[in-house]
């Protein structure tokens, strides 16, 4: 994908080398963070927003001893936007990733008259902290739908072409994509609605509701994708429809215990997954993704 050429964006943070405690929610050992480092490690909302529900019900959310986030301006540690863009090749290109889903999501919005407000990309190696508690590699790359932000390992690049068979640039960019598409999701309410019914809904069901939003970030993704498709190279499109193959709940499923439950997805098939990043890359258009209705 052809980005040498684009801006980087201003809406960024860095946490990386800097420490953080055990904290995690409600101040004890592991708590919500280590719950979303099980369930993870595929890009989503830090990690299935099931579990978000549940922390919400227990009032872990703003509780006592549980560490706050910080702002920007904290987490970069007096570095600038610029500065934290330019770290590597790999923090350059994710930056240049988000300003274009800025610029595309800003279009999409105007042409229906509303505002686009961009979200926040957190660098993090290793450990950080969030607004919904401890980030951790394992998780991969999720979207705090709490303070709105994007986080980001860059090393997750590595494990997505070494332990995911997903390599390439595009495959790289498809995973700050779909965050961004939880933060689109998040700004039409979406997600407050989906959390809304997973309350209401027993595990199986409250899965089969994140399902629907995770391929609906797909999607979304796939209209970023298609707003610039003159910057798409020969086999970028392959390169992300590997990624999203590698990344199905069944595929994963199937490679760590050898069978497939299909009562526990939480992000979809492959198959869904192809399909609904496909329709997005096709269409270009935001309305064709509605996976809350009919059969996904």
């Amino acid at each position: 994908m052809r980005l040498d050429d684009y801006r980087t964006s201003d809406n960024v943070g860095d946490q990386r080398g800097q420490s953080f405690g055990g904290g995690g929610f409600g101040g004890g050992g592991g708590g919500l963070g280590l719950i979303l480092g099980l369930v993870g490690s595929r890009f989503g909302i830090g990690g299935v927003a099931v579990v978000l529900i549940g922390a919400w019900l227990l009032g872990l959310f703003g509780g006592g001893g549980g560490q706050q986030a910080v702002s920007p301006q904290q987490q970069a540690g007096g570095k600038t936007a610029a500065q934290i863009c330019s770290v590597d090749a790999a923090s350059r290109f994710s930056c240049q990733v988000l300003a274009s889903t800025e610029d595309t999501w800003g279009r999409i919005f105007q042409q229906s008259g509303a505002r686009y407000t961009p979200t926040t990309l957190i660098f993090y190696s290793g450990q950080g902290q969030s607004g919904c508690g401890a980030a951790q590699s394992a998780m991969g790359p999720f979207y705090c739908p709490t303070d709105k932000k994007v986080y980001l390992d860059t090393d997750f690049y590595r494990e997505l072409s070494q332990r995911f068979g997903a390599a390439g640039d595009f495959a790289q960019a498809y995973v700050i994509a779909h965050e961004v598409g939880h933060h689109v999701q998040d700004l039409q309410g979406t997600l407050d609605q989906a959390h809304q019914q997973q309350a209401r809904a027993g595990e199986a069901e409250g899965n089969a509701i994140q399902v629907r939003v995770e391929l609906q970030a797909d999607c979304y993704a796939g209209v970023w994708a298609a707003a610039n498709k003159d910057r798409l190279e020969p086999g970028d499109v392959e390169e992300g429809m590997r990624a999203a193959h590698q990344i199905g709940d069944d595929v994963l499923q199937k490679a760590a215990q050898g069978r497939v439950v299909p009562e526990t997805f939480t992000h979809g098939t492959a198959e869904q997954r192809m399909k609904w990043l496909r329709k997005g890359i096709e269409t270009g258009d935001p309305a064709q993704c509605d996976t809350f209705s009919g059969a996904i």
